[in-house]
């Protein structure tokens, strides 16, 4: 009798120089439980809960900077408080023998003022405010006006993301980094002409 093949995604995969025992991945999902921007104890439980030998973890959007925060209490990896919280969760997973994955963002003019620093305005391509929205939770969330950067910032905010690569990968321990550049963050806001009117050679 002919035995039944694995389901597709049950097969192994090979990624790049890791090597998958399945394809069920853990997407990234914002969480908002990193209270003051530092990950907790609890999420090394919720990610190693979710570990499988061979398999691959995406963790939650992670901010590169102190100026990249759109939503209340996620965490960062640019700042040693930070990255000292992340190793244990990071530990947790691998002891679980799975891959786990940081993904680095920034929500540039997807914020408000009490998120960003000295509460200043958000950060993007343009001067453009994001119009309300409809929160999961039934709430309707504003956004406040953005600042265009000066075409002389932007090589910053690229080294924040480089910045928050290797503290990801070399400091806490995490395989490696997905770039969050959907749902119209930083990196969208550069790429769309919806949002980005510049007319320098960082335009639309």
């Amino acid at each position: 009798m002919e035995s039944t093949p694995a389901p597709p995604l049950l097969t192994p995969h090979k990624m790049g120089q890791f090597d998958l025992s399945h394809r069920v991945v853990l997407a990234p999902l914002t969480r908002q439980r990193s209270y003051g921007n530092v990950p907790q104890p609890h999420a090394g439980v919720y990610y190693a809960q979710r570990a499988t030998k061979g398999g691959l973890l995406i963790a939650e959007a992670t901010g590169v900077s102190d100026t990249a925060q759109g939503y209340k209490d996620a965490p960062g990896v640019w700042t040693k408080e930070q990255i000292d919280a992340w190793k244990p969760v990071v530990d947790a997973v691998h002891a679980k023998g799975a891959l786990f994955f940081c993904q680095i963002w920034h929500a540039g003019r997807v914020s408000n003022y009490k998120l960003q620093p000295n509460g200043q305005a958000p950060i993007s391509s343009t001067d453009k405010q994001v119009s309300p929205q409809m929160s999961a939770d039934g709430r309707l969330e504003e956004f406040s006006p953005p600042r265009r950067l000066a075409k002389d910032e932007i090589p910053n905010v690229v080294d924040d993301f480089r910045e928050a690569a290797r503290n990801a990968i070399a400091a806490v321990g995490f395989d490696g980094v997905e770039i969050h550049g959907a749902y119209s963050y930083i990196i969208e806001q550069f790429l769309k002409d919806s949002a980005n009117d510049r007319t320098d050679e960082y335009g639309g």
